[in-house]
């Protein structure tokens, strides 16, 4: 034999290697257990090139044992799901008290009308300057109160209180009422940023306990402040934007919606639901063969299928469906499968790993959203489960790149936050 070379394996790796596994169990037990056999891996185009490569056999079986046996119970009908639990909290918990208060790196999308707007980001929107930009800050937040909400007993959870009452006080929220009503900022964090806001307000509303209701009074002005500059955008908005990123119009949507059923802001979900209706009713045959974009971290497909089954009654949605997304199978066979990023450490390739976490909720909810007699509920299953155990792998904490976002994708996911407020 020839001396054994050794891979250092890393967690988006085992992902790689399971979204290979889906074309070929034959490829890993010829290719992961075959000594000698580096050059098969090099050619897979899964971006194991080193210059130094070492070889892990325990690593290897272990994860292709594992890939092996999830592939039988499959096959068998019996899905394997990753676990939620407190020590699941935990981990996520712990990745946006990480990074809430870390001020850098920071990338700011920041106007300036004068030198005197030239500050640090814990100055200029002193709330919400951690987690790399403003609207990962946003949604950290969320994270932890959403955690604190679901998992009261965790030990995370005095941590979590500490760190919301620093963040979330008058003082504070006054300055980012200022940044955000200040000139040349009218498309600031629009729809995205905003759009978490208002989960965060809805999430500290909904916390009945008497921290969350003090921090929901201190945060109110700005929810008020983002609800103000929403309301006055969404009616002069003629197109829907159908990117796989931040500025996209259906995820942006969903997330409104359903804080206006939350909060019982009848005016607002009545705009919403017109505007829904009037961007994307008469949509027919969505490409899902053009997904994704290199850099999607949404799919334009799913999220406007997401956003219509709340709007839309369940027969109503299902018909809709039928024309929109003809494709899906009535047969439970795979759909649409997983994606792999490429560089879990580049910034926007690390897009895809939130991809897997979004499409999952996303099928989730439209699977919510169809009759319970509806044939496509299997097909819509299966790619939902292979999404949520791809994505949920790459949440690793390994590069800060994705750590500071990915968290929140994952318990957005996790604790079905988009489909428990329509049961």
């Amino acid at each position: 034999m020839d001396k054994i070379r050794e891979i250092n394996c890393a967690p988006w790796e085992l992902a790689a290697w399971a979204e290979t596994s889906r074309h070929s169990d034959a490829w890993i037990k010829t290719s992961f257990f075959t000594v000698g056999n580096y050059e098969n891996m090099r050619s897979s185009n899964l971006g194991l090139e080193s210059a130094a490569v070492k070889l892990s056999c325990m690593k290897l079986l272990l994860s292709a044992f594992l890939l092996l046996t999830t592939g039988a119970l499959n096959a068998m009908g019996q899905t394997v799901s990753p676990k939620f639990d407190v020590a699941s909290a935990e981990r996520f918990a712990d990745l946006a008290l990480a990074c809430v208060h870390k001020e850098y790196p920071n990338k700011l999308s920041h106007s300036l009308n004068s030198d005197a707007d030239v500050a640090p980001p814990r100055k200029l929107t002193p709330a919400f300057y951690g987690c790399y930009d403003w609207h990962s800050s946003v949604h950290g937040h969320w994270l932890l109160v959403r955690l604190a909400r679901t998992y009261p007993q965790a030990p995370s959870v005095p941590k979590i209180r500490a760190a919301l009452k620093q963040s979330i006080t008058p003082e504070n929220i006054q300055q980012e009422v200022a940044y955000l009503n200040g000139e040349g900022r009218a498309s600031f964090e629009r729809p995205y940023g905003l759009a978490w806001l208002l989960q965060l307000g809805a999430e500290l509303r909904e916390w009945d306990d008497p921290d969350a209701r003090e921090l929901s009074l201190n945060l109110r002005p700005l929810e008020t402040a983002a609800m103000g500059r929403i309301k006055a955008w969404m009616p002069k908005l003629s197109y829907p934007v159908r990117i796989g990123e931040h500025s996209q119009t259906a995820f942006a949507l969903g997330l409104m919606w359903d804080y206006a059923r939350l909060t019982k802001d009848h005016e607002f979900g009545s705009m919403l639901e017109a505007k829904a209706r009037q961007f994307f009713l008469k949509d027919k045959d969505c490409p899902m063969s053009y997904e994704p974009s290199g850099e999607d971290f949404l799919s334009p497909c799913l999220a406007e299928a997401d956003v219509m089954r709340r709007v839309l009654a369940p027969k109503e949605f299902a018909d809709w469906l039928h024309t929109f997304l003809p494709e899906i199978p009535a047969n439970g066979a795979e759909w649409i499968v997983p994606v792999v990023s490429p560089d879990p450490s580049d910034p926007k390739l690390a897009h895809l790993d939130g991809l897997n976490l979004s499409r999952a909720w996303m099928l989730e909810g439209i699977a919510s959203g169809l009759p319970r007699t509806d044939r496509r509920l299997a097909s819509l299953k299966v790619a939902a489960d292979a999404h949520r155990k791809a994505g949920l792998a790459a949440v690793t904490g390994e590069h800060y790149e994705g750590s500071h976002w990915l968290g929140s994708f994952a318990v957005y996911l996790v604790t079905e936050r988009g489909i428990a407020d329509h049961k």
